[in-house]
């Protein structure tokens, strides 16, 4: 009998053609992961097209899984178990296993005609090379329509059951139990599906224990998480959720409005669902609209939001800049993805920051705050309400793709840890001029008012003093940004610098270094940025700043901030790796 050999983590790829449920199969495995107590990040990987042409390399979807019975703060570098359905999911992540980790393949979809699609010119399973990997060759098809040979189900239908198979196999090789996808797939599937699903689930652990196909199993004992209760959250459910606790928090309802976009579709979608807690949702015609309509929304006192991803910001900007004239309290929400145009629209890139700051015609600015882990997503969207209220302007939240998809473990926030929104828009009344309310006029539009009557004007010198006045309102902001965090050393050598989704990998490497001339601070508020972080960066030799894009954080710190900074940029549609930032660290020490 196999035994039983405890690890502190277990980093799992499931990799296939993007119709073998390699994304459903990810997140059953990360909820179990989840269930049993264990730290978990995970990193979903889609195809950029819509539906690449079966087998082909760019058709390759994948899901990866970080358990741990430790804090993590990323999916992981190098995998130790890969799945592979085919051979372009072999091709496209074989270089992401560790020597010595296992690769579990299904033998029936490496025919010739397979092969040929993955651009193999020779069965790579007969290479001498592939001798560093535990690899075992399995007939997942052929195992899968034998276990549903007894249900009546079609051919087609029954060789979809395979991503189960597999995951009942990698379920008894982590140690895991299978009820909770057990139960998924009652609550999910029509009986004839479900009947195929679950059949290939218990088959495929069962095989795996007959069969004694490894040597050893692991298991992850439960992390040691703060007290509370959890839940396993992505970043756009963890903003659908905020939107939700929004409307609860002010007493309105919340107005949604967005045009499909990946990868911020789904907030859309996610927030239909909650219509009786007052949540509106409006699909528009296109991403002006959207916006425009949030404008409408915002003028009736209601909070307004919309959801979009880069191509939808620079469409909206003309809309941002007349929220700005008009002062009205409204968030946009940007899921950042690799650009530029259509780019590749399911990979993530950090490429937003400068458009977000200063990307309208004329001086408008707005604050712009960005998130930094998944569950995040939650608090930073009613922080940026209350700002947006309290300056009477619309405000920019940016996360992005490997936010938005992936996903850890959240600390449910209790009821009264929420913001007193109600009291502060009364506090507001008197500058958000509702239509309707007695005795009071409005001069609503585009056109420069006058900054004492709110009439029209065009004299220069209002003008100037109405550019001065909205600026001043997003500087004042800077008020209510509590101090930044510095982890590490507090005066040192090296202050690294980081914004958005990079935060896991940056402090992973930082964890990893363990020395005492390095500090760290991760800024979540970059227009205002925060009051201490002027005098902070003085008690450092130099700063280094790594980025997902060509250094748009340099470039925008440079010009407010006086000390030497290091940049490391990488724009490939991936985000960081522990040991290369590790790397770019040491060099630096």
């Amino acid at each position: 009998m196999p035994k039983i050999q405890n690890a502190q983590q277990v980093i799992i790829r499931f990799a296939g053609d993007s119709g073998d449920g390699m994304q459903v199969t990810g997140i059953q495995f990360s909820n179990t992961a989840a269930s049993l107590g264990n730290d978990v990040r995970t990193q979903p990987d889609y195809p950029a097209e819509i539906r690449a042409p079966i087998g082909t390399l760019a058709g390759v979807s994948g899901f990866q899984v970080n358990m741990s019975s430790e804090r993590i703060h990323t999916p992981g570098d190098k995998i130790q178990v890969l799945v592979a359905m085919n051979p372009a999911a072999l091709k496209t992540n074989m270089q992401d296993l560790e020597a010595g980790g296992i690769l579990l393949i299904n033998s029936n979809a490496f025919q010739e005609k397979d092969l040929n699609k993955a651009q193999y010119t020779h069965n790579p399973l007969q290479d001498p090379g592939m001798g560093p990997y535990r690899i075992f060759q399995l007939p997942l098809t052929d195992l899968t329509l034998n276990a549903v040979k007894n249900i009546d189900i079609s051919h087609s239908a029954s060789k979809k059951s395979k991503n189960m198979f597999a995951l009942g196999i990698v379920y008894w090789l982590c140690d895991m139990p299978l009820t909770e996808t057990l139960d998924w797939i009652s609550g999910k599937f029509s009986d004839t599906t479900a009947q195929a699903n679950t059949a290939a689930l218990k088959a495929g652990y069962h095989y795996a224990e007959t069969v004694e196909l490894f040597d050893a199993r692991y298991h992850v004992p439960k992390a040691k998480l703060s007290k509370g209760i959890y839940r396993h959250v992505t970043g756009n459910e963890a903003l659908a959720l905020g939107v939700v606790a929004l409307a609860q928090a002010v007493g309105r309802e919340v107005f949604m409005s967005g045009y499909p976009i990946t990868p911020a579709s789904s907030v859309l979608h996610e927030l239909s669902h909650y219509r009786d807690l007052g949540i509106q949702t409006f699909q528009a015609e296109d991403e002006i609209a959207a916006l425009c309509a949030c404008i409408g929304a915002a003028y009736g006192g209601h909070p307004a939001i919309s959801c979009t991803s880069g191509p939808g910001l620079d469409l909206k900007t003309e809309a941002l800049g007349l929220a700005v004239m008009a002062e009205l309290p409204l968030i946009l929400i940007d899921i950042q993805r690799s650009g530029p145009s259509t780019g590749m629209p399911t990979k993530s890139e950090q490429t937003d920051l400068l458009t977000a700051i200063y990307g309208r015609h004329g001086e408008s600015p707005m604050p712009v705050l960005a998130v930094a882990k998944p569950g995040e997503c939650f608090s930073l969207l009613l922080q940026a309400y209350e700002f947006a209220v309290k300056a009477m302007t619309p405000v920019i939240i940016l996360s992005d793709g490997n936010l938005a998809m992936g996903a850890e473990p959240w600390l449910i926030p209790s009821v009264d840890s929420l913001p007193n929104l109600k009291k502060l828009i009364e506090d507001q009344s008197s500058l958000w001029n509702i239509p309707g309310r007695e005795n009071k006029a409005f001069t609503l539009g585009g056109i420069e008012k006058d900054l004492t009557t709110g009439h029209i004007s065009y004299d220069p010198d209002n003008h100037h003093a109405m550019t001065q006045k909205r600026q001043a309102k997003i500087t004042a902001l800077s008020e209510s940004i509590p101090p930044l965090e510095i982890l590490g050393a507090t005066q040192g050598k090296l202050l690294v610098i980081g914004w958005g989704s990079t935060y896991g990998s940056i402090l992973s490497a930082i964890e990893t270094i363990q020395s005492p001339d390095i500090g760290y601070i991760h800024l979540r508020h970059l227009n205002p940025l925060p009051n201490d972080l002027f005098d902070l960066v003085e008690h450092y030799d130099a700063l280094f700043i790594p980025e997902l894009n060509s250094g748009q954080l340099s470039t925008y710190l440079k010009g407010k901030i006086n000390r030497p900074i290091y940049e490391y940029h990488k724009v490939s549609g991936k985000p960081f790796l522990i040991d290369e930032l590790r790397q770019q660290l040491e060099s630096l020490l």
